[in-house]
């Protein structure tokens, strides 16, 4: 994929040199292979709550959620830090799979979420060609965390911090294998909307606005791991078809058409396919309304 793990893709030339450690032999946690220096820099410095994991019993208030909701927080939080970052959205969509895929890989408990999403953000502005400083990254979570706070000094805590982002892409590098390099749907989704704006009459696509639907709905789907479980084609052709039926809008002729308007782009399209797609929408959204 052209990822050189070790490149600071866009560091100025005085950044702390990334430490000589490297991961261990194995994908999981190898004991060679310690975030605790830059985790306690990132739960002090960025996270708000400070402490260790797993240092203490959690408060009643504090106890374990559903992994599905805990991920929904951490995308949420790449994709807001990604947009303050100036990110397009294929590297965004990029981050969000690649802390998604590893997480299909390892344990959740296993390293703190927050760092990987950091990590997330920096190895998928290597992938996309959209380079990010890795200081950048850090201010804007701890801003994140911390609204209205200053920027982080050039103290060693910082530099620990930065250390870990680093050490941490190259932990993901190994455990995916090298294969950071996505088909995303958005160029499905393009050109969908594009033909299907010529089978509409004029008055019904300018009156509802489907094409900021779907391109919202696409984007919402990245909380979850849709982007790993389903094929491009067919995410982009379900957002496109939630987004008709949120508004009503029918497409043309199609009780005489030979086949649905929705396999007409994807053959090995099916209804249930869509089915499931729009349902795992739908649990996105309420988990939305019910996280604060």
């Amino acid at each position: 994929v052209g990822v050189a793990a070790g490149r600071d893709g866009g560091v100025p030339p005085s950044d702390h040199a990334p430490s000589a450690r490297t991961p261990g032999a194995g994908l999981g946690a190898p004991e060679s292979f310690s975030f605790r220096g830059g985790l306690l820099g990132l739960m002090e410095a960025v996270r708000p709550d400070g402490g260790e994991r797993g240092t203490a019993a959690p408060r009643a208030e504090e106890r374990p959620v559903p992994e599905a909701r805990v991920h929904f927080r951490v995308t949420r939080f790449i994709m807001e830090a990604g947009v303050k970052l100036g990110m397009q959205s294929i590297p965004i969509a990029t981050a969000c799979t690649i802390y998604h895929k590893f997480f299909c890989e390892i344990n959740l408990d296993a390293y703190d979420l927050y760092l990987v999403a950091m990590s997330s953000i920096y190895l998928a502005g290597k992938v996309e060609e959209q380079h990010l400083r890795t200081r950048d990254i850090i201010n804007v979570s701890h801003r994140y965390f911390n609204p209205g706070s200053e920027p982080l000094e050039l103290d060693s805590r910082f530099w620990e911090l930065r250390d870990s982002i680093v050490q941490c892409e190259l932990l993901m590098l190994r455990v995916l294998r090298f294969q950071v390099s996505f088909q995303h749907p958005h160029k499905y989704l393009l050109h969908y909307l594009i033909s299907l704006k010529n089978w509409l009459n004029r008055y019904s696509w300018q009156r509802t606005p489907i094409s900021v639907t779907a391109w919202a709905l696409l984007r919402d789907s990245y909380h979850g791991g849709l982007c790993l479980r389903f094929q491009a084609q067919h995410l982009a052709v379900a957002v496109l078809y939630l987004a008709l039926q949120v508004y009503g809008v029918e497409v043309p002729a199609e009780g005489e058409a030979e086949k649905p308007w929705w396999q007409v782009f994807s053959d090995d399209l099916t209804k249930p396919i869509i089915d499931n797609i729009v349902s795992d929408l739908i649990q996105i959204y309420t988990m939305d309304t019910e996280i604060p």
